[in-house]
């Protein structure tokens, strides 16, 4: 059986990135990174470099069990690629939707940056109708 192509189009990099760790796929999101990836959450610091990465990766896949993307807008020009996303980030019953805006500059056709904004209302809403949700189900039992 032979290897999937890594992709070479700005835009398939970032949804196969995208799609591995939906799955929870650290090792192959990691072979679509840069060794000098820099990821930020504005207005959170940023990670720099594989190690510090994959931590925080590794933090989220700790935290939650359940991840999706449900790419809205996706455009690129040349190796820079912008999103405009739901993300839901969740463990169990708690699953709160965030809207998020990223850019991904790649390098080498890996991703160099990685850098998300989001409004910290949205949020805040987010995080309530998870917990309601939640409750509304465990209510329900």
């Amino acid at each position: 059986m032979t290897e999937p192509a890594i992709p070479t189009d700005p835009i398939d990099v970032v949804e196969q990135f995208c799609a591995a760790l939906e799955r929870f796929d650290l090792d192959a999101a990691m072979e679509l990174v840069h060794e000098e990836i820099v990821y930020q959450n504005v207005p959170f610091p940023p990670a720099r470099g594989h190690k510090q990465f994959r931590g925080q990766m590794e933090g989220f896949k700790r935290f939650a069990d359940v991840f999706e993307i449900e790419m809205h807008n996706i455009a690129a020009d040349g190796s820079v690629v912008l999103t405009e996303r739901t993300d839901v980030l969740g463990r169990g019953r708690f699953c709160p939707a965030l809207w998020v805006c990223g850019t991904f500059e790649l390098r080498d056709g890996k991703i160099v940056l990685w850098r998300d904004r989001f409004d910290f209302a949205n949020l805040i809403a987010g995080l309530v109708k998870g917990l309601a949700g939640a409750a509304l189900s465990l209510a329900r039992r």
